[in-house]
Protein backbone atom coordinates (compact mmCIF):
# COMPACT_ATOMS: atom_id res chain seq x y z
CA UNK A 1 0.00 0.00 0.00
CA UNK A 2 1.48 3.41 -0.97
CA UNK A 3 0.20 5.17 2.19
CA UNK A 4 -0.05 3.81 5.69
CA UNK A 5 -3.24 4.54 7.69
CA UNK A 6 -1.23 6.94 9.86
CA UNK A 7 0.07 8.84 6.82
CA UNK A 8 -3.41 9.06 5.33
CA UNK A 9 -4.82 10.40 8.60
CA UNK A 10 -2.06 13.02 8.71
CA UNK A 11 -2.76 14.06 5.11
CA UNK A 12 -6.51 14.31 5.75
CA UNK A 13 -5.87 16.55 8.75
CA UNK A 14 -3.51 18.77 6.76
CA UNK A 15 -5.92 19.11 3.85
CA UNK A 16 -8.71 20.09 6.24
CA UNK A 17 -6.76 23.16 7.38
CA UNK A 18 -6.90 26.49 5.54
CA UNK A 19 -4.59 29.35 6.48
CA UNK A 20 -4.89 32.93 5.12
CA UNK A 21 -1.67 34.20 3.54
CA UNK A 22 -0.25 37.22 1.76
CA UNK A 23 2.35 35.22 -0.14
CA UNK A 24 2.06 34.30 -3.80
CA UNK A 25 -0.33 31.40 -4.28
CA UNK A 26 -0.68 29.15 -7.32
CA UNK A 27 -4.27 27.96 -7.62
CA UNK A 28 -3.11 25.03 -9.72
CA UNK A 29 -0.65 23.87 -7.06
CA UNK A 30 -3.01 24.45 -4.15
CA UNK A 31 -5.25 21.63 -5.35
CA UNK A 32 -2.29 19.22 -5.23
CA UNK A 33 -1.11 20.04 -1.70
CA UNK A 34 -0.92 16.92 0.50
CA UNK A 35 -2.42 14.66 -2.16
CA UNK A 36 -0.42 11.46 -2.70
CA UNK A 37 -0.27 10.37 -6.34
CA UNK A 38 0.60 6.66 -6.72
CA UNK A 39 3.65 5.64 -8.72
CA UNK A 40 4.79 2.05 -9.42
CA UNK A 41 3.33 -0.60 -7.11
CA UNK A 42 3.92 0.97 -3.66
CA UNK A 43 5.36 4.42 -4.36
CA UNK A 44 3.92 7.92 -4.48
CA UNK A 45 4.69 11.61 -4.98
CA UNK A 46 3.00 14.38 -3.01
CA UNK A 47 3.56 18.12 -2.62
CA UNK A 48 4.35 19.22 0.93
CA UNK A 49 4.98 22.92 0.24
CA UNK A 50 5.93 25.34 -2.52
CA UNK A 51 7.07 28.92 -3.02
CA UNK A 52 6.40 31.23 -5.94
CA UNK A 53 4.53 31.05 -9.23
CA UNK A 54 4.87 32.34 -12.81
CA UNK A 55 4.56 35.92 -11.58
CA UNK A 56 7.46 35.37 -9.15
CA UNK A 57 9.71 34.39 -12.07
CA UNK A 58 8.84 37.61 -13.89
CA UNK A 59 9.20 39.70 -10.75
CA UNK A 60 12.69 38.36 -10.18
CA UNK A 61 13.64 39.00 -13.82
CA UNK A 62 12.41 42.60 -13.60
CA UNK A 63 13.69 43.08 -10.01
CA UNK A 64 10.51 44.97 -9.12
CA UNK A 65 8.09 45.04 -6.20
CA UNK A 66 4.93 44.39 -8.13
CA UNK A 67 3.36 43.61 -11.43
CA UNK A 68 3.08 47.27 -12.43
CA UNK A 69 1.50 47.70 -15.84
CA UNK A 70 2.75 44.40 -17.20
CA UNK A 71 0.05 42.16 -18.69
CA UNK A 72 -0.36 38.41 -18.47
CA UNK A 73 0.69 38.18 -22.13
CA UNK A 74 3.88 40.09 -21.32
CA UNK A 75 4.59 37.70 -18.45
CA UNK A 76 4.33 34.66 -20.68
CA UNK A 77 6.47 36.31 -23.34
CA UNK A 78 9.13 37.19 -20.77
CA UNK A 79 9.19 33.63 -19.41
CA UNK A 80 9.56 32.24 -22.93
CA UNK A 81 12.42 34.69 -23.54
CA UNK A 82 14.13 33.61 -20.33
CA UNK A 83 13.75 29.93 -21.21
CA UNK A 84 14.84 30.45 -24.81
CA UNK A 85 18.02 32.26 -23.80
CA UNK A 86 18.90 29.92 -20.91
CA UNK A 87 18.48 32.50 -18.13
CA UNK A 88 18.34 30.38 -15.00
CA UNK A 89 18.26 32.59 -11.91
CA UNK A 90 14.63 33.85 -12.26
CA UNK A 91 13.46 30.22 -12.24
CA UNK A 92 15.47 29.59 -9.07
CA UNK A 93 13.06 31.93 -7.22
CA UNK A 94 10.41 29.18 -7.18
CA UNK A 95 10.82 26.11 -4.97
CA UNK A 96 8.85 22.97 -4.20
CA UNK A 97 9.16 20.36 -1.45
CA UNK A 98 8.03 16.85 -2.37
CA UNK A 99 7.49 13.72 -0.30
CA UNK A 100 8.51 10.75 -2.43
CA UNK A 101 8.28 7.04 -1.72
CA UNK A 102 10.48 5.09 -4.13
CA UNK A 103 12.62 1.94 -4.48
CA UNK A 104 16.17 2.27 -3.20
CA UNK A 105 17.74 1.64 -6.61
CA UNK A 106 15.66 4.49 -8.07
CA UNK A 107 16.68 6.72 -5.15
CA UNK A 108 20.36 6.04 -5.84
CA UNK A 109 19.88 7.11 -9.45
CA UNK A 110 17.80 10.14 -8.42
CA UNK A 111 20.33 11.37 -5.85
CA UNK A 112 22.86 11.92 -8.63
CA UNK A 113 21.04 15.23 -9.11
CA UNK A 114 22.96 17.00 -6.36
CA UNK A 115 21.03 20.26 -6.57
CA UNK A 116 18.33 19.63 -3.96
CA UNK A 117 17.92 19.38 -0.19
CA UNK A 118 17.15 15.80 0.82
CA UNK A 119 16.14 14.14 4.09
CA UNK A 120 15.66 10.38 3.78
CA UNK A 121 13.93 7.87 6.04
CA UNK A 122 16.63 6.38 8.25
CA UNK A 123 16.97 2.62 8.55
CA UNK A 124 19.44 3.21 11.40
CA UNK A 125 16.61 4.38 13.64
CA UNK A 126 13.51 2.79 12.12
CA UNK A 127 12.57 -0.59 10.69
CA UNK A 128 11.83 -0.60 6.97
CA UNK A 129 8.47 -1.93 5.81
CA UNK A 130 8.15 -5.19 3.92
CA UNK A 131 7.48 -3.44 0.60
CA UNK A 132 9.40 -4.19 -2.58
CA UNK A 133 9.15 -3.04 -6.17
CA UNK A 134 8.23 -6.01 -8.31
CA UNK A 135 7.96 -4.99 -11.97
CA UNK A 136 4.83 -5.64 -13.96
CA UNK A 137 5.43 -8.39 -16.56
CA UNK A 138 5.45 -5.88 -19.43
CA UNK A 139 8.25 -3.91 -17.70
CA UNK A 140 10.66 -6.87 -17.86
CA UNK A 141 13.12 -6.60 -20.72
CA UNK A 142 16.44 -8.00 -21.85
CA UNK A 143 19.64 -5.96 -22.05
CA UNK A 144 19.75 -3.69 -25.10
CA UNK A 145 22.21 -4.75 -27.78
CA UNK A 146 22.96 -1.15 -28.82
CA UNK A 147 22.74 0.71 -25.50
CA UNK A 148 24.85 -0.47 -22.57
CA UNK A 149 22.53 1.23 -20.06
CA UNK A 150 19.18 0.48 -21.67
CA UNK A 151 16.62 -2.23 -22.30
CA UNK A 152 15.89 -4.30 -25.34
CA UNK A 153 13.07 -6.69 -26.21
CA UNK A 154 10.56 -7.65 -23.53
CA UNK A 155 10.90 -10.98 -21.76
CA UNK A 156 7.98 -13.37 -22.09
CA UNK A 157 6.70 -16.77 -21.08
CA UNK A 158 8.83 -18.98 -18.86
CA UNK A 159 11.72 -16.52 -18.77
CA UNK A 160 9.53 -13.66 -17.48
CA UNK A 161 7.89 -15.95 -14.92
CA UNK A 162 11.29 -17.15 -13.67
CA UNK A 163 12.61 -13.61 -13.24
CA UNK A 164 9.50 -12.48 -11.34
CA UNK A 165 9.74 -15.53 -9.09
CA UNK A 166 13.40 -14.82 -8.29
CA UNK A 167 12.72 -11.13 -7.56
CA UNK A 168 9.84 -11.92 -5.23
CA UNK A 169 11.38 -14.88 -3.43
CA UNK A 170 14.78 -13.26 -2.95
CA UNK A 171 13.25 -10.05 -1.60
CA UNK A 172 11.03 -11.92 0.87
CA UNK A 173 13.86 -14.16 2.02
CA UNK A 174 16.16 -11.18 2.59
CA UNK A 175 13.47 -9.41 4.63
CA UNK A 176 12.80 -12.54 6.69
CA UNK A 177 16.48 -12.65 7.62
CA UNK A 178 16.48 -8.89 8.30
CA UNK A 179 13.64 -9.33 10.79
CA UNK A 180 15.35 -12.30 12.42
CA UNK A 181 18.63 -10.43 12.83
CA UNK A 182 17.09 -7.40 14.56
CA UNK A 183 14.72 -9.36 16.81
CA UNK A 184 16.48 -12.58 17.84
CA UNK A 185 14.55 -14.22 20.67
CA UNK A 186 16.41 -14.62 23.95
CA UNK A 187 19.33 -12.39 23.03
CA UNK A 188 20.07 -8.93 21.78
CA UNK A 189 19.56 -8.58 18.01
CA UNK A 190 21.89 -7.06 15.45
CA UNK A 191 21.97 -3.26 15.23
CA UNK A 192 19.54 -1.89 12.64
CA UNK A 193 22.31 0.04 10.93
CA UNK A 194 24.05 -3.28 10.22
CA UNK A 195 21.01 -5.45 9.52
CA UNK A 196 19.86 -3.12 6.73
CA UNK A 197 22.88 -4.05 4.58
CA UNK A 198 21.22 -7.37 3.75
CA UNK A 199 18.11 -5.77 2.22
CA UNK A 200 17.71 -5.73 -1.57
CA UNK A 201 17.82 -2.59 -3.70
CA UNK A 202 14.15 -2.93 -4.64
CA UNK A 203 12.93 -2.23 -1.08
CA UNK A 204 11.10 1.08 -0.71
CA UNK A 205 12.49 4.14 1.04
CA UNK A 206 11.03 7.64 1.49
CA UNK A 207 12.41 11.15 1.48
CA UNK A 208 11.58 14.83 1.45
CA UNK A 209 13.11 16.46 -1.64
CA UNK A 210 13.23 20.28 -1.87
CA UNK A 211 14.44 21.83 -5.12
CA UNK A 212 14.18 25.11 -7.01
CA UNK A 213 12.34 25.24 -10.33
CA UNK A 214 15.45 25.68 -12.47
CA UNK A 215 17.07 22.50 -11.15
CA UNK A 216 13.73 20.67 -11.12
CA UNK A 217 13.26 21.37 -14.83
CA UNK A 218 16.77 20.07 -15.50
CA UNK A 219 15.86 16.89 -13.61
CA UNK A 220 12.65 16.53 -15.62
CA UNK A 221 14.40 17.14 -18.93
CA UNK A 222 16.63 14.15 -18.27
CA UNK A 223 14.32 11.83 -16.33
CA UNK A 224 11.00 12.41 -18.14
CA UNK A 225 12.74 11.75 -21.45
CA UNK A 226 11.76 8.63 -23.36
CA UNK A 227 15.33 7.30 -23.01
CA UNK A 228 15.34 7.48 -19.20
CA UNK A 229 14.90 4.30 -17.17
CA UNK A 230 11.21 3.48 -16.84
CA UNK A 231 11.19 3.29 -13.03
CA UNK A 232 12.47 6.85 -12.58
CA UNK A 233 10.67 8.16 -15.66
CA UNK A 234 7.21 7.45 -14.21
CA UNK A 235 8.09 9.55 -11.15
CA UNK A 236 9.31 12.38 -13.38
CA UNK A 237 6.15 12.21 -15.48
CA UNK A 238 3.98 12.49 -12.37
CA UNK A 239 6.00 15.52 -11.24
CA UNK A 240 5.53 17.05 -14.71
CA UNK A 241 1.76 17.07 -14.11
CA UNK A 242 2.30 18.97 -10.85
CA UNK A 243 4.66 21.52 -12.40
CA UNK A 244 2.28 22.12 -15.33
CA UNK A 245 -0.41 23.21 -12.87
CA UNK A 246 1.99 25.12 -10.61
CA UNK A 247 3.72 27.33 -13.23
CA UNK A 248 1.81 26.85 -16.51
CA UNK A 249 3.69 29.55 -18.47
CA UNK A 250 7.08 28.20 -17.42
CA UNK A 251 6.07 24.61 -18.08
CA UNK A 252 4.77 25.37 -21.58
CA UNK A 253 8.05 27.13 -22.39
CA UNK A 254 9.96 24.17 -20.93
CA UNK A 255 8.01 21.72 -23.11
CA UNK A 256 8.65 23.83 -26.19
CA UNK A 257 12.32 24.70 -25.79
CA UNK A 258 13.69 21.84 -23.69
CA UNK A 259 11.54 18.73 -24.10
CA UNK A 260 10.43 19.41 -27.67
CA UNK A 261 13.45 21.32 -28.89
CA UNK A 262 16.94 20.20 -29.91
CA UNK A 263 20.47 21.55 -29.51
CA UNK A 264 22.69 21.21 -32.58
CA UNK A 265 26.46 21.39 -32.73
CA UNK A 266 28.26 23.69 -35.17
CA UNK A 267 28.95 20.66 -37.35
CA UNK A 268 25.28 19.64 -37.35
CA UNK A 269 24.18 23.20 -38.19
CA UNK A 270 26.61 23.21 -41.10
CA UNK A 271 25.00 19.98 -42.36
CA UNK A 272 21.53 21.57 -42.11
CA UNK A 273 22.72 24.60 -44.14
CA UNK A 274 24.15 22.33 -46.80
CA UNK A 275 20.91 20.33 -46.94
CA UNK A 276 18.86 23.52 -47.32
CA UNK A 277 21.04 24.41 -50.31
CA UNK A 278 20.11 21.08 -51.91
CA UNK A 279 23.27 19.11 -51.11
CA UNK A 280 22.88 15.45 -50.20
CA UNK A 281 24.71 15.03 -46.90
CA UNK A 282 25.68 11.52 -45.77
CA UNK A 283 27.44 10.14 -42.75
CA UNK A 284 30.68 9.96 -44.74
CA UNK A 285 30.50 13.66 -45.70
CA UNK A 286 29.00 14.97 -42.45
CA UNK A 287 32.16 15.17 -40.36
CA UNK A 288 30.37 13.47 -37.46
CA UNK A 289 31.03 10.30 -35.50
CA UNK A 290 28.60 7.38 -35.89
CA UNK A 291 26.89 8.24 -32.62
CA UNK A 292 26.52 11.92 -33.52
CA UNK A 293 25.17 11.07 -36.97
CA UNK A 294 22.63 8.65 -35.50
CA UNK A 295 21.41 11.32 -33.08
CA UNK A 296 21.33 13.93 -35.85
CA UNK A 297 19.18 11.65 -37.98
CA UNK A 298 16.88 11.19 -35.02
CA UNK A 299 16.44 14.97 -34.68
CA UNK A 300 15.66 15.30 -38.39
CA UNK A 301 13.15 12.44 -38.28
CA UNK A 302 11.36 13.93 -35.25
CA UNK A 303 11.05 17.25 -37.12
CA UNK A 304 9.24 15.64 -40.07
Amino acid sequence: MPLSPEQQAEIDAQRAQATPTRRAVSAGMEKHLYTAYPVLDHGFVRVIDYMGDDAAICQAARVSYGRGTKSVQNDEGLIRYLMRHWHSTPFEMCEVKLHVKLPVFVARQWIRHRTANVNEYSARYSILDREFYIPAPDALAAQSEVNNQGRGAALAGEEAARVLRYLTEDAMRAYDHYEEMISTEGQQGLARELARMNLPANIYTQWYWKVDLHNLLHFLRLRADAHAQYEIRVYAQEICHLVADWVPFAYRAFEDYRMGGAVLSATALDCVRRMLKGEEVTFETSGMSKGEWREFEGVLESAN
